[in-house]
């Protein structure tokens, strides 16, 4: 889960990069914050924490489905909308001890 925040973040700095977007750079950081929080509150408390990731993730599997619809192109979108999924999937294992 600490990979796919490091993803989120350099995904966000990669479309401002190469597009200018703005909005990706904002996301970006914002996804990757919310999840490096949940990492945090888990610790203490792992259905808040894994509540939050895997909230946050599934968010992202529809921004991500709306752009691949939008686009057309699976890269990045459709890459993404499976990183989430497996994002939904590692912290709901981690939640349950698993």
């Amino acid at each position: 889960l600490v990979v796919y925040g490091v993803l989120m973040l350099g995904g966000g700095f990669m479309g401002y990069v190469k597009a200018g977007s703005k909005m990706s750079l904002i996301m970006g950081a914002v996804s990757a914050i919310v999840i490096f929080v949940g990492l945090y509150l888990s610790k203490a408390n792992k259905q808040m924490g894994y509540g939050l990731i895997s909230a946050m993730s599934a968010l992202l599997v529809v921004t991500f489905i709306v752009r691949l619809v939008k686009t057309g192109s699976f890269m990045p979108s459709g890459m993404l909308v499976i990183l989430s999924i497996v994002a939904i999937i590692v912290s709901i294992k981690q939640f349950m001890g698993k």
